[in-house]
């Protein structure tokens, strides 16, 4: 039976059947602000397919669309697995070997994304998982989708899909990305000759009850009988050779996952309740019902050089993940730590809800992006400098609110990744009618050569429809973005 019981995933994927909120004015402004160019001639917008301009490139500042700075859409393809939903964009941009300006470089978008006949009976969660494909770009704002994937899977375009393989893996039913890192970025984690490491999530076709995600004061009829699959989602890692085919690394959880959500009644489990922090106190872990959306940060201060006074990060690496407590049923982000970026201890919750239930993130936290503090530098004035990085880290995180059950993007900042002090919304949902007036969240950041950041993030319309836009911050705070002008203009002299 389908059964509505709120966004309790924090999920932007969410259709509206399976939501109890109910939409009212809120009184914040939407950030919409954008850089225009004069040039007028010419202008190209973003692929929706390979090699596929969109046709209303002229309309771009429409009011009636108000999509300008959407840069990638789901796919038109019937037979393509991303036909439906796209999210979780994370984008690298690298240079060509033997290239020193801007010819040689690329960018590479990976994302997950599901067809409109995945799940046709709705046993899973209407997320926006389903597998994880590629496209490219020489500009970071024209994309075009990969065709090639790997050869063992069953839809062309796709690098890591269901895992057919192995029928007790807890991604058999659905994948969902959570973070690419690429090649001599992370020295620690790297084989001989280098790989592709991703983090990603999934669930497969166990059944669980619909009520362990709901309030307790939260009363359905029939909520006794009611299931659902692939909820108890996991944490998994795979590599690749070439960023296009990955294959599966099994992890030491009996389901080939690196990382499960916290249950005292797991034998398997059983030494948890014995971890202790850094500082050597009991940590007494709160239960999960789920673990999703991983993020890893790197910390690249060698050991012997951490000070343990509050103000270093004491371990090399940090996962955040979204997660449900299990006791409060309270969306959060919790912290794991490693040496290797294989094995993983839990630390407990990283950041959540204020406990004065204030604040645009009082119906939950989720789905964040780590990047470490950076100041810009342009001794030139040219307009193309460098970045250096500081001390400190800035996390961009999914923040639903309770009055009107929206998501948007939110900031916070740390000395250590462990204790993190909140900034507030930095990206705002769109304006009434806009592509993303429903929602926004999944953010990703890259600095840029001219000194801005781009952001890219997933956007969800009241019809449910998703895409990835674009917005831009213009200094070193990175607190406030606007959306970017994603349409490409050439100047006719």
């Amino acid at each position: 039976m389908k059964l509505s019981f709120g966004l309790f995933l924090c999920n932007l994927g969410a259709t509206s059947a399976w939501s109890t909120h109910t939409s009212r004015s809120t009184g914040f402004a939407s950030s919409t602000s954008t850089r225009t160019s004069t040039s007028t001639s010419t202008s190209l917008r973003s692929s929706t397919d390979t090699n596929d301009v969109n046709a209303d490139a002229n309309n771009a500042n429409d009011a009636n669309t108000n999509d300008y700075n959407v840069v990638f859409r789901p796919s038109t393809d019937p037979e393509a697995f991303d036909n439906s939903k796209i999210g979780a964009a994370r984008v690298h941009r690298y240079a060509r070997d033997g290239n020193d300006d801007d010819t040689g470089t690329e960018y590479v978008m990976w994302y997950h994304g599901r067809d409109s006949g995945f799940d046709a009976e709705g046993k899973l969660p209407p997320l926006t998982t389903g597998r994880i494909g590629r496209a490219t770009s020489r500009n970071g704002l024209y994309w075009e989708r990969s065709e090639e994937g790997s050869a063992s899977e069953d839809v062309s375009g796709v690098s890591l899909g269901l895992n057919n393989e192995s029928w007790w893996g807890f991604d058999t039913a659905h994948v969902g990305l959570g973070q690419v890192m690429l090649p001599m970025s992370t020295p620690a984690v790297m084989t001989e000759g280098g790989v592709y490491l991703m983090y990603y999530m999934g669930g497969n076709f166990e059944e669980t009850s619909i009520g362990q995600y709901l309030d307790k004061d939260i009363v359905v009829d029939g909520m006794e009988e009611a299931t659902i699959m692939g909820m108890n989602m996991k944490i998994g890692i795979a590599l690749s050779q070439d960023g296009i085919a990955f294959g599966r690394v099994e992890g030491d959880d009996p389901s080939g996952a690196v990382m499960a959500p916290y249950s005292a009644s797991d034998p398997n489990m059983k030494y948890m309740k014995a971890l202790r922090d850094e500082d050597g106190s009991l940590l007494n872990l709160p239960e999960e019902l789920y673990c999703g959306w991983p993020e890893v940060a790197v910390n690249d201060i060698p050991a012997d050089e951490r000070i343990n006074d509050g103000t270093m990060a004491q371990r090399s690496f940090y996962m955040f993940y979204s997660t449900m407590l299990k006791d409060t049923k309270e969306k959060a982000i919790a912290v794991a730590v490693g040496d290797d970026g294989f094995k993983w201890d839990k630390r407990g919750i990283g950041i959540q809800p204020s406990a004065d239930g204030t604040g645009m993130d009082n119906g939950g936290c989720a789905r964040c992006t780590i990047v470490k503090n950076a100041k810009y530098n342009n001794e030139n004035g040219n307009g193309s400098g460098t970045w250096e990085n500081t001390v400190g880290w800035l996390m961009f995180y999914e923040g639903v609110s309770l009055e009107d059950g929206k998501h948007r993007v939110m900031a916070a900042e740390s000395m250590n990744l462990r204790e993190w002090t909140k900034l507030g919304v930095v990206l705002d949902i769109g304006s009434e009618g806009s592509w993303d007036s429903d929602g926004v969240g999944a953010p990703h950041l890259l600095r840029l050569d001219d000194g801005t950041t781009r952001m890219y993030y997933t956007g969800q319309g009241k019809d449910g429809s998703t895409a990835i836009g674009v917005a831009k911050c213009e200094d070193n705070e990175v607190t406030e973005f606007v959306r970017e002008q994603a349409v490409v203009t050439f100047s006719e002299e």
